[in-house]
C-alpha cells in the first residue's frame, strides 16, 4: 500500500464538474493499493498517517500531528502509484490491486479514518477525477507499507 501525503492549506477533488470532497488545512492523501494489501496493512498505514508529525509548530519545527492542528483529510484513490516503468515506455500496473478488492480497501480506509479524524472527504473510486491543491511548503511524504511494516 502506498500513501502520498501532501500538507495542504486547501484541496478539492471534482468528478464530472461536481466537487466530491474539499478541505482546508490538512492532508491530501493519494492512496495506491497493491494486490497483496490487507485490512491489517491498511490499519497500520492509517495509524502512521494519523500520527505523522509534519505540521510546523510555533518554532517552525515539524512537530505537530493532524490532531494537533485540527486538520482534515482528503482521500483519493490512485492505482497509478503502482506503475512499474522499468521496461519500455508504457507503465505496467500488474502490481496494482484488482478493482473490486481495492475499492473495498479504499472504502475501509475512508471509514476507519472517519473514526479518528473529524473531517474526512474523499474522491470516487475508479472515477476520472480532477484534483487541485495548495501544497504548503511544499511538504510531501510517501508512506510505503513495504518500508514501514516489517
Amino acid at each position: 500500500m502506498r500513501f502520498v501525503i501532501q500538507v495542504v492549506s486547501h484541496a478539492k477533488v471534482e468528478v464530472d464538474g461536481n466537487t466530491t470532497g474539499e478541505i482546508d488545512k490538512g492532508f491530501l492523501v493519494l492512496i495506491g493499493i497493491g494486490h497483496d494489501d490487507t485490512v491489517e496493512i491498511a490499519d497500520r498505514m492509517i495509524d502512521k498517517l494519523i500520527k505523522l508529525r509534519i505540521f510546523s509548530d510555533e518554532n517552525g519545527k515539524t512537530n505537530l500531528s493532524l490532531a494537533d492542528v485540527s486538520g482534515s483529510l482528503l482521500l483519493v484513490s490512485q492505482f497509478t502509484l503502482y506503475a512499474d516503468c522499468r521496461k519500455g515506455n508504457r507503465p505496467s500496473f500488474t502490481s496494482a490491486g484488482a478493482p473490486d478488492m481495492s475499492g473495498r480497501l479504499y472504502d475501509y480506509i475512508c471509514d476507519r479514518c472517519s473514526e479518528r479524524v473529524s473531517v474526512v472527504e474523499r474522491g470516487i473510486f475508479g472515477a476520472d477525477m480532477k484534483v487541485s491543491l495548495v501544497n504548503e511548503g511544499p511538504f510531501t511524504v510517501i508512506l510505503d507499507s513495504d518500508e514501514i511494516i516489517s
